[in-house]
């Protein structure tokens, strides 16, 4: 019967033998590392590529055997291996290093003339500090190799800080590169770029000091690698970049330009390194990013300062279409902030169920007047000068016929004519077109003023697009 709690004992028995297997595992570790250096290989026979030569031509066994102890006398770590010869079959017997020493030792001696095959039963060698002594001198010759050379070597580290420091201090005189660029944001760039090439002048005059340029192909590889690893990765965020940068160049629009992006609409505000800022005639900050800016639609209102309006009456369907036209017309010419040049313009433009459609164009200098209040002043003149006239604006007519026998339709009376109207109430300042809005462009001045450490690259003396 399992007593209550043995589980727990086994289980804790295991853990405890944790270590033992741990040290075994350790053990065949070293006993494979060590391998044939704890005990003698088996024997290999290895048989060279060479054709065996009989008779009086072929090598007696003496001279292969001086030659080959001749050959491994001058080679360092194989001078505890015994050479035995019989019809051109070598036999190795002995200690060597390692394994690579092993496999070097039947290279060797395949490649002596008149050796038929070769028996390699040689052993690595047990001993701690023999194998140990060859990383040894390794160390120290590297060592002494790195003394020899640390003159040269500390040379080529000043003269790569020197010349990157001296890129360094060129960049820092950011004038001249507000001279050279077209704004603060390229001058950036431009420093940026001076900088790298500084710093990799002085890696390339280093390594050549050094004797060692093979290298720098091999590092300016690899940074290529990571630099496009690294492009795919933020392929985004290097496309907004470099359309800032080209949208910087180009400049499409002005500070305060009323403009239309990816269908949003409102006032530039600022260009930045990442986006573009529109302030909407509500108040509304609105950030596109500068790659969707550059390759979509951009719809400028404030390039030109004459900008046409549009809108639509409809008048009664009796009345005279040509003396309502003129009258209208008349209207909007007398209207001091409706300009001449462009004229005027008015057309039919659609027959409806209950009236007839009138569309009117006239042209304002948008930069002395507002635009929309201006529409809005035109569109009020022009109703008040029709109805003045005796042209009817009636609204829409419906006629519901019921089911069952027909009837004559009622006649309705005429609409009796407008009276003339009085007096004209002045306009409110809060309506007049001579008072432009000025909300959203204090709105602009106050983000461009903004700050947030944000770079504009909207610059007043380039010329635009």
């Amino acid at each position: 019967m399992t007593r209550p709690g043995s589980r727990p004992l086994l289980a804790l028995g295991r853990w405890r033998l944790a270590p033992v297997f741990l040290a075994g595992a350790l053990m065949l570790a070293a006993w494979g590392a060590a391998g044939p250096g704890l005990a003698q290989s088996a024997s290999e026979t290895a048989q060279p590529d060479s054709a065996i030569v009989v008779g009086e031509a072929a090598i007696s066994d003496r001279q292969i055997r001086q030659r080959i102890e001749q050959v491994l006398g001058e080679i360092d770590g194989y001078g505890a291996v015994e050479v035995t010869v019989s019809a051109g079959v070598v036999r190795l017997t002995g200690v060597v290093l390692d394994g690579t020493a092993e496999e070097e030792l039947t290279r060797i001696v395949g490649r002596v003339d008149g050796v038929v095959a070769i028996e390699n039963e040689v052993s690595q060698s047990a001993d701690l500090n023999e194998r140990l002594a060859p990383a040894v001198d390794r160390v120290l010759d590297r060592g002494e190799t790195l003394l020899v050379n640390a003159p040269i070597f500390l040379v080529a580290v000043t003269v790569f800080f020197a010349i990157a420091a001296l890129g360094w201090l060129v960049t820092l005189r950011l004038r001249l590169w507000k001279k050279l660029a077209p704004n603060s944001f390229i001058a950036e760039i431009y420093r940026a770029v001076a900088r790298i090439v500084f710093v990799v002048l002085g890696l390339v005059v280093a390594l050549d000091i050094l004797n060692a340029t093979a290298l720098l192909g091999a590092v300016l590889g690899a940074a290529g690698v990571v630099g496009l690893a690294v492009g795919f990765a933020v392929r985004d965020t290097v496309e907004n970049f470099i359309a800032s940068i080209l949208l910087s160049l180009r400049q499409p629009f002005r500070p305060n330009d009323f403009v239309e992006i990816a269908g949003d609409m409102g006032n530039v505000a600022r260009l930045t390194s990442r986006a573009t800022i529109l302030i909407s005639p509500d108040g509304n900050h609105i950030r596109i990013p500068n790659a969707t800016v550059f390759k979509g639609r951009i719809v400028n209102y404030s390039r030109d300062p004459h900008r046409r309006f549009l809108f639509e009456l409809g008048v009664d369907p009796d009345s005279d279409l040509a003396a309502a036209l003129s009258t209208a017309v008349e209207a909007l010419q007398a209207l001091p902030f409706v300009l001449s040049d462009p004229p005027v313009a008015a057309w039919i433009k659609d027959v409806g169920d209950s009236n007839v459609v009138l569309t009117f164009a006239g042209w304002v200098n948008q930069r002395e007047t507002d635009f929309v209040k201006a529409r809005g002043e035109a569109i009020r003149v022009t109703k008040l000068a029709l109805e003045g006239t005796g042209v009817g604006l009636p609204e829409p007519t419906y006629r519901l016929r019921m089911g069952g026998t027909p009837e004559a339709a009622p006649q309705v009376a005429p609409a009796p004519a407008p009276e003339t109207p009085g007096e004209e109430t002045p306009l409110p300042s809060a309506a007049s077109p001579d008072v432009a809005e000025q909300a959203t462009e204090e709105a602009v001045d106050r983000e461009r003023t903004a700050e947030d450490g944000a770079t504009d690259l909207l610059s007043e003396s380039r010329s635009t697009e």
